[in-house]
């Protein structure tokens, strides 16, 4: 995710605050918005979206800090006046559903959503500076001025034929980028294009403005980057509009993921560090004085890795640049419980690489007297859907209200293990015989739930019965219902019985729904390596067995064919 609030539809967003870097905000694969402390290395505030609000976070974005009024404060002499400090409060975010939820961190509160808008997914966000605006961008490919104040639509135009896939608001706030293939620089008062920029042949997800001179000095200079491209460009603003051409590239491992940079003001001297996708970081140091035609490669680079025998990569997940020209703060490890950590960076080295112990360093620790943890209230006739991995939808137990008379009906009590594994046998019964009368199918929630009963106390029974099912919707509706801390007990449950044919079914359902969080697990290579050596064989012998199978299917074809040609002789020689 890029720090300008654009996000690939394949990362999870994660950027820190504003000025301060107190907060680092990110929404990890539960679907989860959650507000670490940097400070502290505590969860500050945890955030649960409601049912109408089921939908995958695409894009955050951390607006301007502000003064806030957290609640009654006594009224202050003149001589105790002192200088209130501004602290980052809105947050917003785009999701997949196209709207845009505004949240507050300073009350731990849904500030407000905006929606109606867009018709397709949000993938950015972006603020003004000074003004209560905020600017989206869609698949549809529109961009929306949202007035805060209101919570309404303030202005809607199309930005080009391809979606609309990063934004970037000047440091003025009278100019805006916007990026699909083709960059677009527009006039905020009239929202009328400034100027084009061609150059990227995939879809440009960063864009960062690196100067904050007007654009009639010459001295305007933005940044670039895009989908499956190893180089960061850099655009110059002219005044005579010869600025077809990037003037500096910048090298990259991979794709860029995360940038920060340090906007000059006097001097055309920019500094920047950017994570590619691979988890690396690099800095930049760079006078843009003109056109520069080979592309230049980081002063340093820098990796995290653990202090195992073998050591692997730890990912970088965002980064930020310090007031110190050597300090940066970095968010490592897992979306879920993140490191933060700010280190020194000598320069003089090319490559330093920073060993930590990841298991160690993570300590949850949640602060009872500041944590917001907001999980919202339905009633029992609801089933909340909780966003997480595309597809992939849990159901959670609804509050009961006391208020609701409770139905008298037997069919709302709750089943117990015996008559759930009841059901699953007259179903089954039903089945083979090619009757359904006077059965009732057993409900996927149901399927679900015993298939987390049986995994956690390591049930046989249990286990056989649900695994019996040989239809594939219900199948695949069970793993698209279980929590994500059952995976992967499912997954090495399946890797033990995967000779049966039917866990096939189960491994594929698994794969479909979960592959993003199973990724995101650091020690997956020694979990799932019994399953992925059975593969392997059974990959190996596919090619042996497909030989074997047209040799039979050949020598059958003969067999059969001989005696029809045998008969057809002898009616020949009795016509004769």
């Amino acid at each position: 995710m890029a720090a300008d609030g654009g996000s690939s539809s394949l990362q999870l967003p994660c950027v820190f605050s504003p000025k301060s870097r107190r907060y680092l905000a990110l929404c990890a694969q539960d679907g989860r918005l959650r507000i670490w402390n940097t400070d502290s290395k505590t969860l500050q505030q945890e955030y649960v979206p409601s049912a109408h609000l089921s939908a995958t976070c695409t894009c955050i974005a951390w607006g301007p800090c502000r003064t806030v009024k957290e609640g009654p404060q006594r009224k202050k002499r003149k001589s105790e006046a002192v200088q209130v400090e501004e602290k980052a409060d809105l947050l917003a975010m785009g999701t997949a559903a196209g709207t845009v939820l505004i949240y507050s961190t300073a009350k731990g509160v849904l500030h407000c959503t905006l929606d109606g808008g867009h018709s397709g997914g949000v993938n950015c966000v972006q603020w003004h500076p000074e003004d209560s605006l905020l600017y989206s961008g869609s698949d549809d490919t529109n961009i929306i001025e949202w007035d805060l104040q209101t919570g309404k639509t303030r202005s809607k135009w199309k930005a080009d034929r391809a979606a609309v896939t990063s934004l970037c608001v000047s440091p003025d706030g009278k100019l805006l980028l916007s990026a699909g293939q083709i960059i677009k620089m527009w006039d905020l008062a009239t929202k009328e294009v400034y100027r084009k920029f061609t150059g990227h042949s995939t879809a440009v997800t960063t864009l960062r403005f690196a100067t904050t001179r007007p654009p009639d000095s010459n001295g305007l200079y933005f940044l670039s980057g895009a989908a499956h491209d190893r180089l960061l460009s850099v655009w110059q603003v002219r005044e005579d509009g010869k600025d077809k051409n990037s003037v500096v590239s910048f090298t990259l491992t991979d794709e860029p993921q995360d940038i920060d940079l340090i906007a000059s003001n006097s001097k055309e001297e920019v500094r920047l560090v950017c994570l590619p996708c691979d988890g690396q970081l690099h800095l930049f140091e760079h006078f843009l004085n003109g056109p520069c035609k080979k592309p230049l490669s980081p002063s340093c680079t820098v990796q995290m890795s653990d202090t195992k025998d073998s050591p692997s990569p730890i990912p970088l997940l965002a980064a930020a640049l310090g007031a110190d020209t050597r300090t940066v703060l970095l968010a490592y490890g897992n979306h879920l419980q993140p490191v933060m950590e700010k280190v020194e960076i000598n320069t003089a080295e090319r490559h330093i690489c920073f060993t930590r112990d990841v298991q160690t360093s993570l300590s949850l620790s949640m602060e009872t007297s500041v944590s917001k943890v907001k999980i919202p209230i339905v009633n029992t006739k609801s089933r909340v859907l909780i966003p997480g991995l595309p597809g992939h939808q849990a159901p959670v137990k609804a509050t009961p209200q006391g208020s609701e008379k409770r139905k008298k009906d037997s069919d709302t009590k709750e089943m117990s293990i015996a008559e759930r594994l009841g059901e699953i046998n007259l179903s089954a019964v039903s089945t083979e015989k090619g009757s359904t009368k006077g059965t009732t199918s057993l409900q996927t929630d149901n399927f679900a739930v015993l298939l987390v009963q049986g995994l956690e106390s390591n049930d046989v029974n249990i286990l056989n019965k649900v695994f019996q099912t040989r239809k594939e919707m219900v199948i695949k509706k069970t793993v698209a219902r279980l929590p994500l801390p059952a995976i992967l007990p499912l997954v090495e449950e399946v890797s033990v019985r995967f000779l049966a044919v039917l866990m096939v079914r189960w491994l594929k359902a698994v794969l479909m729904h979960h592959t993003s969080y199973l990724a995101s697990l650091p020690d997956l290579v020694t979990q799932l390596g019994v399953l992925y050596h059975m593969i392997e064989s059974r990959v190996k012998m596919f090619h042996k067995l497909t030989k074997l199978h047209g040799k039979l299917y050949l020598l059958m074809t003969q067999v059969s064919w001989r005696p029809v040609q045998s008969a057809k002789e002898e009616d020949s020689h009795f016509q004769k």
